[in-house]
């Protein structure tokens, strides 16, 4: 079947509609299947509940539907119930019968499986109502937990692919551009360079072959907002990519996404080859002379690939590892052509910014960071999960309201953004207001999105080892000083963390910080040091308490150690 129109693809969604409406099917049972959930059987219970469906006769008043994630992480597997709008958490497969016999059949809420908020030791039975939706707005992850990823029709029937048909029939390719330079739109992929302004260059140059790239190669300890949204949602990265191909020029698409992400790979795989049979992908997208197409590119896992040029060298097969720029690859990038590469989130900003408006989108966040962030928040906190929340919201916001605070009532410590590339913030920080330029002010970076909330069991010393060990393992060796750097880096670190180092090794810990952060080719590199640089900035005393020669008082001593190196502290 292909769609020849945009009329035609109204058709489809008004006639799902209907279907439904004259379906005898008055409940739908929204299971989680991201791989977190899948991870607690989330499957197997998705097969009992059709099994008991089945047994009980009642598959004309209820549907199972999976989908991607809900965030809420901490509590799942994930079960909600709609249209009823009940929220159950903690689902197990030995649950299923209940929920079946007593939610389905009788109507009576299965209170137990209820989420009960700590403080107050109360059941919430709407996702809106608990803390940890309340202050989300989901715009990134609109669809994840909402609609079954593999049915492009249910896609479809929630504005699915609109924004590719408005753009195709009623918009130029400058127009669409224009429309999300002025939206504010900034790369969610770490750099937070303006998307709009990405397009406008690559658009500019020269030639009519060029490429655009989806950029899935999630690499940060901690991190998988990119993975929730392909495994949840891969339409929207498709539709996106597809305007983004449009308004640059391009006729084909890559996503270059890691191996180790084999839910994520096949549901974008499923998801592209309906996309094809509908017509919107390949030639004549939607009846227009737009030719569109999307192939995979599979990395192994580098963390270096997640840097555009070394992710586009490896597209072509070469060693990952980056290039000196310029040229930029918007001037030349896949096999000299000028290409485009956008991070996943990025990409799912796209479509609703479209249909919505650039004012709209501009109105949410802050000045010079617009819309909203997801971040995949973990470490000692009580709701670990995926959340996504405006541009400006404050990290007490998200580790206390959002988070639900500090396990077993430990005292908070600092929570790393960024990932390996970004630093601690501590209490004296949580008030301010998350955007990119806020963060790098206080020492850290915005990243992909990782935030790892740290307690006072934590040694901020072994904190700063781990990373520096994993940046210095996923150094690509190109350039002497992350290769060698880093990893006279991490054995300064070890001698110190056992409690064989001196206050020289201190100051060489410092020296070799700063002449890899100045030198080092790429952003891996030059980020690498941050949370070392950052630990020590706020976490003195404790490299000062694993140190034999240093003599107390700490303040006295830092500032003359720190005077050595001309370092401020």
């Amino acid at each position: 079947m292909k769609v020849d129109s945009l009329q035609k693809l109204n058709q489809i969604r008004e006639e799902q509609r209907q279907e439904n409406a004259n379906n005898s099917i008055v409940k739908k049972i929204l299971i989680c299947a991201g791989t977190g959930c899948l991870a607690s059987e989330s499957e197997k219970l998705l097969e009992i509940l059709n099994h008991v469906i089945k047994a009980r006769k009642c598959g004309d008043k209820v549907k199972v539907v999976k989908t991607g994630c809900f965030g809420f992480c901490e509590q799942g597997p994930i079960l909600k119930i709609e249209p009823d709008d009940v929220f159950y958490v903690r689902v197990v497969p030995k649950d299923a019968r209940t929920i079946i016999d007593d939610h389905i059949i009788q109507g009576k809420i299965v209170e137990r499986l209820l989420y009960e908020e700590p403080t107050s030791n109360k059941r919430i039975e709407k996702q809106e109502d608990m803390p940890f939706y309340k202050k989300q707005m989901r715009l990134a992850i609109r669809n994840c937990g909402l609609i079954n990823p593999e049915d492009v029709y249910e896609y479809i029937e929630h504005e699915g692919y609109s924004a590719l048909g408005k753009v195709l029939t009623e918009m130029t390719q400058y127009s669409v551009i224009d429309e999300i330079k002025k939206s504010g739109l900034r790369g969610r992929g770490g750099g937070g360079f303006p998307t709009g302004l990405k397009w406008e260059i690559t658009k500019n140059q020269h030639g009519n072959t060029k490429f655009i790239i989806c950029n899935a190669d999630e690499g940060d300890p901690g991190a998988f907002m990119d993975r929730s949204i392909l495994e949840g949602d891969p339409h929207g990265v498709i539709e996106a990519m597809a305007i983004g191909g449009y308004a640059i020029g391009a006729h084909k698409g890559i996503v270059y996404i890691r191996a180790e992400y084999p839910m994520a790979i096949s549901r974008l795989n499923s998801a592209i080859i309906q996309a094809r049979d509908l017509g919107l992908l390949g030639e004549n997208i939607l009846g227009t002379d737009f030719n569109f197409d999307i192939e995979f590119k599979l990395g192994a896992g580098a963390f270096v690939c997640g840097e555009e040029t070394a992710l586009i060298n490896s597209c072509e097969g070469k060693r990952g590892e980056p290039n000196y720029k310029p040229p930029y690859p918007a001037e030349e990038g896949y096999w000299g052509y000028p290409t485009c590469v956008n991070n996943v989130e990025t990409f799912a900003n796209i479509p609703p910014i479209i249909l919505q408006g650039s004012t709209w989108f501009s109105s949410i966040g802050t000045e010079k960071s617009r819309g909203t962030k997801v971040f995949a928040l973990a470490g000692k906190i009580n709701n670990v999960g995926l959340v996504e929340v405006p541009m400006g919201t404050t990290l007490r916001e998200i580790i206390y309201d959002i988070g639900g605070g500090i396990q077993e009532g430990h005292q908070f410590k600092a929570v790393q953004t960024g990932g390996p590339s970004g630093g601690v913030i501590t209490e004296k920080d949580l008030d301010t207001p998350i955007d990119y330029d806020n963060l790098l002010g206080i020492g850290s970076m915005m990243g992909s999105g990782g935030m790892i909330v740290l307690d006072d069991r934590d040694s901020m010393v072994n904190m700063a080892k781990f990373y520096l060990q994993f940046t210095m393992d996923e150094s690509c060796g190109r350039c002497t000083p992350c290769r060698i750097g880093t990893k006279r880096m991490y054995e300064l670190l070890v001698k110190i963390s056992n409690g064989e180092g001196t206050m020289a090794d201190i100051d060489a810990l410092k020296q070799l910080s700063y002449m890899v952060k100045n030198s080092s080719l790429c952003g891996l590199g030059q980020t690498a040091p941050n949370p070392v640089i950052s630990t020590m900035k706020y976490f003195w005393d404790e490299y000062m308490e694993l140190i034999k020669d240093v003599d107390y008082p700490v303040r006295e001593g830092t500032s003359q150690i720190n005077s050595r190196v001309g370092i401020k502290v």
